[in-house]
């Protein structure tokens, strides 16, 4: 499986993050929410990783657009379910590589670290 990128495609820190994997010649698949949506089973497998709240983006616009009780999130399953029902929740970029790292954002020296040793 190759290294996978997801996100929303027009997205500035996305344009960085392709442009970043591009210039140093790194294959990679893009995953977009938008179009394909995002399945519980993965989030669920990120949450259980890295913790729902390295996943919410609660500066964006989306996040300030919700009800107080929709940002009152509970447990894994709430912010699971409100991340499917919202993608554009979910920060950018999440990049999975193939041995199954999980890298959230643009953080290029952990991109270095992971495709260059």
């Amino acid at each position: 499986m190759p290294t996978t990128i997801h996100g929303i495609k027009n997205c500035d820190t996305m344009k960085k993050t392709f442009g970043w994997f591009e210039g140093a010649g790194v294959a990679y698949r893009f995953h977009d929410y938008k179009k394909a949506g995002i399945d519980a089973a993965t989030l669920a497998r990120w949450c259980e990783r890295l913790g729902w709240e390295a996943l919410v983006n609660k500066r964006g616009t989306t996040w300030r657009k919700l009800a107080p009780e929709q940002q009152a999130i509970a447990d894994t399953a709430a912010a699971v379910a409100l991340m499917q029902a919202q993608p554009s929740l979910i920060r950018r970029p999440v990049v999975e590589f193939a041995d199954g790292e999980l890298v959230v954002g643009l953080d290029t020296e952990a991109f270095e670290r992971h495709c260059h040793g």
